[in-house]
């Protein structure tokens, strides 16, 4: 442990003169800011010893998925509003409500927008119904092994996108801040990433995003509280001063900069309702408290939480039009393009409004943020792979040893490839990275889950054939879509007009999830619906929440 946290030490320090602007390609000096270090240390070495804690008690596969389920419902809840409050939402939303201005709440809308359903339809049953994953729960009734094989490998796909937005954020905050060229921060976050979960798994994890949320939050209402008194506390005038500063005038208050399409903007709107619905490593974390009421309770104390936040975001957001554009010198460049990129805007408002102190503070929570919740996908992610996968797959060959190595071994895979697909995504805004993931998870996850838990009609066949196509459909449209197609590829125009496919392809998943399971009359389809009776009793009384057996 102390060779890791002398390795990352060393990397902080080393080449600390320099700075490379991803946009422009230049390189040039930058101060520093021993603040931002200093902070991020203390930080790194309080999550060490508590991972070390944590690996004490994380000896059992039960353990490390679930800290043994008994997480408190408080502890969970900011734990959860930690998962959401991240780098995507601090510095991705930020800079979208900087660059996009009204458009840019969409983002927020469709994240709150989601937990009503979680809150209401989703946490108890689910709680009742799984033991460690999402998966548990869509398998519960029906043949395990495809349906797992495939709802796995869609949640593979989500976690990836979701990770590759964490780690740019990652490598950008690191590259303007510390001086640091971009790939090393993204070594420094997936080797500290491996130790976190590897050893201390769920209880390590809940208890980094716990520290991270009331930092981040923190951290969240002093600048916003700084913004406000800039602005003498009138919202009118943080608004009216963005009208004045904005390139697009009033219209930075009115929707039509970023989305210009009004099917585009339903899109977005499906992919972030549904699509936090179906986040594997968000409902991962209701199976880590003692019942389901925990789990309901849990999941108020995480609207709670982001409710206070986002209204943060808001106000920084917005503040930052006039401000950043008030003070070009200091935060553009020669070419008129933000200093280290466009998902800064958070950070340069920092430094505006509380200097060096703030901006070092600011700096470290946030790569604290990002440690926190790549820890969280990566657990995720690995628990798919060891529990999801190889659990069904070993069959009466399972052991506990062996899942446990294969959970540990994976853990390092995904790291490797975070680095390589944060590399590719480098110049990408992490907000809408992120939303890539989000696309994914409304588009196979959330109907497939829901359908699950409330359709008696639902069939192993129609689970397989939909999750197949919606996945595929997904991850074609996103890439021929214009964030990748063009703003990756660097081709002219996109072949699928939208970003975001969900208005595409959630139509296709249900259609083939209502057709295939409706007219399917096999031997094993008349096992599925029979077996609904069962479930509905388990989801709705909570008696025993092993998953059925594969039969």
């Amino acid at each position: 442990m102390k060779y890791i946290l002398l390795f990352t030490t060393a990397l902080l320090l080393s080449n600390n003169l320099f700075a490379a602007d991803a946009l422009t390609g230049s390189v040039e000096k930058q101060p520093l800011n021993t603040t931002a270090i200093t902070m991020f240390l203390v930080f790194v070495v309080t999550t060490l010893l508590i991972t070390v804690w944590a690996a004490v008690r994380s000896k059992t596969t039960s353990a490390l998925y679930t800290g043994g389920g008994g997480i408190s419902y408080w502890q969970n809840g900011l734990a959860i509003a930690g998962d959401f409050i991240s780098a995507a939402s601090f510095l991705g939303i930020t800079s979208a409500l900087f660059f996009i201005g009204l458009d840019g709440s969409l983002l927020i809308i469709g994240v709150m927008g989601s937990w009503p359903v979680i809150l209401f339809l989703i946490a108890e049953r689910l709680r009742n119904l799984g033991r460690y994953t999402l998966v548990d729960v869509v398998s519960f009734r029906l043949k395990q092994r495809p349906v797992k094989l495939v709802i796995a490998t869609a949640s593979l796909a989500v976690l990836t996108f979701y990770l590759i937005g964490q780690l740019v954020g990652a490598g950008k905050l690191i590259q303007l801040l510390f001086g640091l060229d971009y790939i090393y921060a993204l070594i420094i976050v997936s080797t500290l990433m491996i130790i976190y979960v590897s050893l201390g798994g769920m209880l390590a994890t809940t208890w980094v995003q716990f520290i991270k949320a009331i930092l981040l939050v923190l951290g969240g209402g002093i600048t916003s509280f700084l913004v406000l008194k800039y602005f003498d506390f009138e919202f009118g005038k943080i608004f009216n001063s963005a009208v004045e500063s904005h390139p697009k005038g009033l219209a930075a208050l009115q929707p039509g900069i970023g989305f210009k399409s009004p099917l585009g903007v339903v899109s977005l709107g499906l992919t972030m309702l549904l699509g936090f619905i179906g986040l594997p490593h968000v409902l991962m974390r209701m199976f880590t408290v003692k019942d389901a009421a925990a789990a309901r309770k849990s999941s108020f104390v995480a609207i709670s939480i982001m409710s206070l936040f986002y209204l943060m975001v808001v106000v920084i957001g917005f503040g930052a039009i006039a401000i950043l554009n008030d003070n070009p010198e200091a935060y553009y460049d020669a070419a008129g393009k933000l200093k280290g990129g466009g998902n800064m805007v958070a950070v340069h408002i920092a430094h505006f409004v509380g200097g060096d102190f703030l901006l070092g503070f600011m700096a470290a929570v946030t790569f604290a943020t990002i440690l926190a919740v790549v820890a969280g996908l990566t657990l995720s992610a690995s628990a798919t792979i060891a529990h999801d996968l190889y659990r069904t797959f070993a069959g009466d060959k399972h052991s506990e040893r062996t899942e446990m190595i294969i959970m540990r071994s994976s853990v390092v895979g995904v790291g490797v490839i975070g680095i390589l697909l944060g590399v590719i995504f480098e110049n990408q805004n992490v907000a809408f990275v992120t939303t890539f993931a989000l696309a994914v998870s409304a588009s196979v996850n959330a109907p497939i889950l829901i359908a699950s838990m409330y359709w008696k009609n639902l069939t192993t066949r129609g689970v397989v054939w939909s999750g197949i196509i919606g996945l595929v459909s997904s991850i074609i449209l996103i890439v021929l879509g214009p964030l990748v197609w063009v703003n990756v590829l660097a081709n002219e125009t996109p072949i699928f007009p939208y970003g975001y496919p969900t208005v595409a392809t959630l139509p296709i998943t249900l259609l083939c999830l209502y057709l295939i399971s409706k007219f399917d009359q096999s031997d094993r389809a008349k096992e599925d619906r029979a077996g609904f009776e069962e479930q509905y009793i388990r989801s709705e009384l909570g008696v025993g929440a092993a998953s059925a057996s594969d039969h």
